[in-house]
């Protein structure tokens, strides 16, 4: 089942496969709020989530600001805030999201600006959390 839920977060987040708005409505819009002063009290720059059922991948994106992504247009917004890491950091991330979403959690994925390397742009660590 994990290996299954790879291909399909791979083909949502990787090659630009269709998501479906209802799984977002049913599974992360009423969370919004706690998902908001986490990453206030948490001091993270953005989060992200993710969702996956029965084929149907959903995806949210919250900034600092509170403005809001979902699905495609959240999946844009992390490609332009991760630049050229986007696919190296989405598929280290792929096997532990898949494997919380086996087990019927949510993979939030609370992101801090790394400064250790000043030549490049930080790109963010994601946290599992």
């Amino acid at each position: 089942m994990k290996n299954k839920t790879i291909d399909i977060l791979h083909t949502a987040l990787l090659h630009d496969g269709e998501m479906s708005y209802a799984l977002y409505e049913y599974e992360m819009e009423e969370h919004i709020d706690y998902w908001k002063k986490e990453l206030k009290k948490d001091k993270d720059e953005f989060v992200f989530v993710i969702d996956e059922r029965d084929g149907d991948v959903a995806m949210l994106l919250i900034t600092k600001k509170h403005e809001l992504y979902i699905n495609e247009k959240a999946r844009e917004q992390l490609k332009i805030i991760w630049k050229n890491v986007y696919q190296k950091n989405i598929e280290l991330l792929l096997p532990d999201m898949a494997e919380q979403l086996a087990n019927g959690i949510l993979s939030v994925n609370g992101v801090k600006y790394s400064k250790t390397n000043s030549k490049h742009p930080p790109f963010g660590e994601a946290g599992m959390g």
